[in-house]
């Protein structure tokens, strides 16, 4: 071969190696380029003092509001919780007048899917201070790990391992796929040498793998949740003959949350709009010990897509919504934008309100969630749309507002979360108005503090710009590396 050849060959080389390099970090830099407001700066305060609030506690033996009063913190801890003229700071302490607000727990979300850093944003911006993602991959490892080493700001996070399931109308392939004993007590060792400590059940699982996932979990120490297992769906189910797997094998078995209010109603009810076998089944519940996720914004964001034709998907905040989901779920989107909504899905928005109306009257714990993550749930704010139709569904506000913080707190394990009282994490929202008179609220916080940490209005105006900076690449990143 010439030299003159040879020249040409290591010229094209070097250029395919140079854009093959300059696209590596060019990629590399999308994957790791982090909204700036999610980088924490020191904290210039050695304490805080919040005076002459309307102060919402938690504590289940204090009123459910008490006015003039303040709250010490220092560090990432309460320390002092009385009335203002009490109370007082050292010099080096920031104090915050919250004169005509009202100071609270931050606010938990027990059900959401996160696919990218930038949702984290979202959730700090209206006041959720705390997470529970149901469909866990490395990626949620990790990213814990952050956020409680300080590298990141955002909500204190647990995680599931990815959804365990068996074939069936319900299967995706980001699922692990179960049918056999052997096969999901596998699964479940792998979860927990993977680090997960939560395992999610899903409702195709055949009565052998879910007995054995119990059975595995329970050995290793390992938290359950997620739906009732239904066994195989022959023709015929539910509505001409009975699941394979009965509701009742799924209570007293040491779940500790089930999800969504409709897989409920399907499972037990048999699709039936029942209310007298609702009040039975809330009965049941109550008993077998089991807490519910209703999640029932999860559903009626299906009867507004419909109702509006799906204009709702374009309404304000839907451009923090992932958009790998948005790409993903493009089919299902205009699938109910073409849904008539009288048929199927109105009456059952109705009667899922009425079923948790029931589990509450029965005192099953109810944990607010939102499944933020799927198509149409705007991450952060859809929190404040489940609290209204908890309301809706005949909790009063302070009830709906417990779910959210307390309850939340104490049956996910957000270790000394959803008060304020002394010893308990500085995790708190000031909101400028009343959520006791109006639920509503609660969406938009004029101060937001995360482990003693003090965001601002301006530090939370920034944090609803970086709600925006999604990335399709960064997000289809996270899911490629399982």
């Amino acid at each position: 071969m010439s030299n003159k050849k040879l020249s040409r060959l290591s010229v094209v080389s070097l250029t395919i190696i140079t854009l093959a390099l300059v696209t590596s970090l060019t990629l590399w830099h999308i994957v790791t380029d982090i909204p700036n407001a999610l980088k924490p700066k020191p904290n210039p305060y050695s304490g805080v003092l919040i005076h002459n609030v309307r102060l919402i506690s938690m504590v289940a033996e204090a009123q459910e509001v008490e006015d003039g009063m303040a709250v010490l913190i220092r560090g990432d801890r309460i320390i002092e919780v009385g009335a203002t003229s009490e109370l007082s700071a050292p010099p080096d302490f920031l104090i915050i007048d919250g004169h005509g607000q009202t100071l609270m727990p931050g606010l938990i979300d027990a059900h959401i899917h996160l696919q990218d850093e930038a949702e984290l944003a979202a959730y700090l911006a209206h006041g959720v201070t705390g997470v529970r993602n149901m469909s866990g991959y490395p990626f949620h490892l990790r990213l814990i790990e952050r956020l409680a080493a300080g590298e990141l700001l955002g909500p204190e996070m647990m995680t599931t391992g990815p959804i365990l399931n068996s074939r069936g109308p319900n299967e995706t392939i980001l699922q692990t796929t179960v049918t056999t004993a052997d096969e999901a007590r596998a699964a479940v060792h792998a979860q927990f040498n993977a680090g997960y400590r939560e395992i999610k059940v899903y409702s195709n699982l055949s009565r052998e793998a879910f007995e054995a996932i119990l059975t595995e979990a329970t050995t290793l120490g390992m938290d359950v949740s997620g739906h009732s297992a239904e066994g195989v769906r022959t023709p015929g189910i539910p509505h001409d003959k009975p699941f394979d797997v009965p509701w009742e094998a799924s209570l007293g078995q040491g779940i500790k949350t089930l999800e969504h209010i409709e897989t409920i109603v399907w499972h037990s009810l048999r699709d039936a709009l029942d209310e007298n076998r609702m009040r039975e089944v809330a009965a049941q519940l109550a008993v077998s010990g089991e807490a519910v996720t209703p999640t029932l914004y999860a559903h009626q964001r299906l009867v507004r897509i419909a109702e509006t034709k799906g204009a709702y998907l374009e309404r304000p905040g839907t451009e923090t919504i992932n958009p790998l989901t948005r790409l993903v779920m493009r089919d299902a989107e205009k699938f109910w934008s073409q849904v008539n909504p009288d048929v199927y899905e109105g009456p059952r928005a109705d009667f899922y309100l009425k079923a948790t109306q029931f589990l509450h009257e029965s005192g099953v714990p109810l944990l607010a969630g939102t499944d933020a993550g799927s198509f149409a749930v705007i991450p952060g704010a859809s929190l404040t749309r489940e609290l209204e139709l908890l309301v809706a569904a005949g909790l009063t506000p302070y009830e709906a507002l417990v779910s959210a913080t307390r309850t939340n707190a104490q049956v996910l394990g957000f270790g000394q979360s959803g008060k304020i009282a002394p010893g308990y994490r500085a995790n708190l929202i000031l909101l400028p108005g009343d959520p006791l008179q109006d639920i509503s609220a609660a969406e938009f916080p004029s101060a937001v503090m995360l482990n003693g940490y003090w965001m601002d209005e301006t530090k939370l105006t920034a944090l609803h710009e970086a709600a925006r900076d999604t990335s399709l690449i960064r997000s289809a990143w996270r899911g490629i590396n399982r």
